[in-house]
């Protein structure tokens, strides 16, 4: 165990020159960017969509998973607030008409768009039943959701690098959670898995190691900032673009059809 003195020397404190702050989704973006998230899980929907013709995505988030289900020559649709996901969207090489809004606000039409997407997103957990409905309003033939089918946090991202007592978050599998809040008349015609690994290369691994402290609110001396460094570097492997941290996911892929 170490010592408080110990704390001191490794400099747990902030520096002279404070480094930008990190942006949660920017962070998870990044990291799906090179994560084989979407190697995986594009080819297992196209499976069982052959077509997706026009495609909404809710939620997109930086739309690597939209852009790899769209079909050339059609226009797509991106529902997604996050200034900083709607400037990743508008810089894709055919990018979305985006719409500036959460799911439950958002003025898409009704039967609009072939197949609707959703891929981990918060309404996924805490409404299911009431965005379903309105997944199934948006779709003229498809929904697809993508769900974490594994045991593992949810919310602070990279905490499925860190021991469950410091995130302390609910470990219970994603698609648990979604499926007991639907309805039996709800549920999926088809769910379908597949495994991935998350891998989020960092360039400064104390950088990210202060950020994900500040998140679990520790104080500034809490020697657990120490022994996060520490934990983090003993799983971490060299990349030209500084180190690369993995976590083994599995996605359910859930499937409503017309």
């Amino acid at each position: 165990m170490l010592c408080r003195e110990s704390v001191v020397s490794v400099s747990v404190f902030p520096s002279a020159a404070p480094r930008p702050a990190i942006d949660p989704l920017e962070l998870y973006a990044s990291a799906i960017d090179t994560s084989d998230y979407v190697a995986r899980v594009a080819p297992l929907v196209r499976r069982f969509v052959a077509r997706t013709g026009e495609l909404l995505d809710v939620g997109a988030g930086g739309g690597q998973l939209g852009a790899a289900l769209r079909e050339r020559d059609i226009p797509w649709t991106a529902i997604e607030p996050s200034p900083t996901m709607r400037a990743r969207l508008a810089r894709l090489h055919s990018p979305p008409r985006i719409v500036p809004d959460g799911w439950a606000m958002a003025d898409v039409p009704e039967q609009g768009h072939d197949t609707v997407l959703a891929a981990t997103m918060p309404a996924l957990f805490e409404e299911p039943e009431h965005f379903l409905a309105r997944c199934r309003a948006w779709a003229r033939n498809t929904v697809v959701w993508i769900v974490p089918a594994h045991q593992g946090p949810r919310g602070l991202c990279f905490a499925g690098c860190l021991p469950s007592e410091w995130h302390r978050e609910d470990e219970t599998p994603g698609l648990d959670v979604v499926l007991r809040g639907l309805a039996l008349a709800s549920r999926p015609q088809r769910i379908v898995f597949t495994d991935w690994t998350f891998s989020g290369v960092v360039a400064d691994l104390s950088h990210l190691s202060a950020y994900l402290a500040d998140r679990l609110n520790w104080p500034a001396d809490d020697v657990r900032r120490v022994e996060l460094h520490a934990h983090l570097s003993a799983q971490a492997t060299p990349d030209a673009a500084g180190v690369r941290l993995d976590i083994p996911r599995k996605s359910a892929v859930l499937i409503w059809g017309k």
